[in-house]
């Protein structure tokens, strides 16, 4: 758990020095654009689904997304965190979407779109690790971005988060609090 604790420490820390004040935020250098995030299973501000947790089996939520349209859009990101004094990790990573993508259907992580990659999250799994911890903040956020996350096989969860930083132009979250 320090282990992790500690990634999720210094993933933060490189993102708020490439100007970033959250896990993935707003870059400097760019006005970013607003992408709307919805799913038919998750409500803003209502708990996660269990069935989303790991006390169940249906691995990743669908989502969905719309922006207004993006000439320099290439590809699509998702990742699914959480930090709060109770919970802090990344429980999912996916991109290199297509940009033409605009929902993914449930248990994305098991069959990602073509192209695209997932990082190893906290845990050091790649794809979804169900998040446990019962009382948290879970964010799904999707981010439109400029070019591919160009990243050598295995390229630490930092690196990919902060490729994804860096190429950010428009982005959207739905929060769950806590799980069901």
């Amino acid at each position: 758990m320090r282990r992790a604790a500690v990634m999720v420490t210094a993933v933060a820390s490189v993102l708020t020095a490439s100007g970033c004040g959250t896990i993935i935020g707003t870059s400097e250098a760019q006005e970013i654009a607003r992408i709307n995030v919805s799913s038919p299973d998750l409500r803003e501000g209502r708990p996660l689904p269990r069935q989303f947790s790991c006390q169940g089996s249906q691995g990743s939520p669908p989502l969905r997304w719309s922006s207004r349209p993006l000439e320099e859009a290439e590809t699509v990101a998702i990742v699914v965190d959480s930090n709060s004094a109770e919970s802090s990790g990344v429980y999912w990573v996916l991109y290199n979407i297509p940009a033409t993508t605009t929902e993914l259907g449930p248990n994305a992580a098991e069959s990602p779109p073509e192209g695209s990659g997932q990082a190893k999250v906290t845990s050091g799994k790649a794809g979804y690790e169900p998040p446990c911890v019962g009382k948290g903040t879970y964010r799904f956020s999707v981010y439109t971005l400029s070019g591919k996350v160009d990243v050598e096989e295995g390229a630490s969860l930092s690196t990919i988060l902060k490729r994804i930083a860096d190429r950010t132009i428009a982005r959207g979250r739905l929060t769950a609090v806590n799980i069901e």
